[in-house]
């Protein structure tokens, strides 16, 4: 289900509309909706829709090579695979002179952990030849961090480069309810105060079930989708996450109610 996402919709497409080269940032927690958004952006419209994942350089520049391919040439030239990500940009720089093309790489920060090099290679061809072409790039990202250190931040390489970027955020509480309209108000309420505006979590929402039981099946159960979600997310997002699990199971700087500070009384 997409929901809302107008004013989202509207800037993109504002910018798609430039008659200008983009470079567009599109950043956010995960799951919050930055794919489904791009992919509903892109329907309709000439584009190129690429996602990394954790695996080698050479297999992102195979696999961006067959999705390019076949965007910009046809199913029949899939195969062909450039040997550098020079080859790749400037090949892209050569379609968009004159017509209109959206790039999307979703999870570009896989791309830089793969191969660090590609931000100052596509910040050299941006400013070569990229800049001067009909393409509009969208490079999103999950990891705030690294997307900072990479295109935001004031040492980056694509510092400066960006036309627009925008911090994706979870739904509000209007919005949401999308998602639980059968629900009565005070379990509406209820919904929203435990999945929050993250589409990903609404959507397990099964609205023929009770909150109750949605809650037990959905969160609860060992194995259910959201049952290891917070420890998934801090993993995936924390370079140290230990002390965040130690204080989520109150283990960190708990008092001992046995001790007395200096002056006699009790901590806390």
């Amino acid at each position: 289900m997409f929901v809302n996402r107008v004013s989202e919709l509207a800037l993109l497409e504002k910018h798609y509309t430039s008659k200008q080269a983009e470079l567009f940032v599109l950043y956010g927690r995960r799951r919050v909706g930055k794919t489904e958004l791009l992919a509903h952006f892109c329907e309709g419209k000439p584009h190129v829709f690429f996602v990394a994942d954790q695996v080698s350089e050479q297999v992102l520049r195979e696999n961006f090579s067959a999705v390019m391919n076949e965007a910009v040439f046809g199913p029949d030239q899939v195969n062909a695979v450039y040997n550098t990500w020079d080859d790749v940009f400037n090949t892209l720089a050569s379609q968009t002179k004159s017509q209109r093309l959206i790039v999307v790489i979703d999870e570009f920060p896989y791309l830089v952990g793969a191969y660090p090099a590609l931000a100052s290679i596509l910040q050299r061809l941006w400013d070569r030849s990229l800049k001067n072409s009909q393409i509009m790039l969208i490079l999103n990202g999950s990891y705030i961090g690294m997307m900072e250190e990479t295109i935001l931040g004031y040492q980056a390489p694509l510092y400066g480069r960006r036309t627009a970027q925008y911090l994706l955020e979870p739904l509000k509480f209007l919005d949401a309810q999308a998602f639980f309209r059968t629900y009565t108000p005070e379990d509406r309420l209820r919904a929203y105060a435990v999945y929050g505006g993250t589409p990903a979590y609404l959507q397990t929402i099964q609205q023929e079930k009770s909150l109750e039981t949605n809650i037990l099946e959905g969160i609860l159960d060992r194995g259910a989708f959201l049952y290891d979600e917070v420890s998934f997310l801090l993993q995936q997002e924390l370079r140290e996450p230990r002390n965040y699990f130690a204080i989520l199971q109150g283990d960190c700087l708990r008092p001992d109610p046995s001790e007395r500070d200096q002056a006699g009384h009790r901590p806390g």
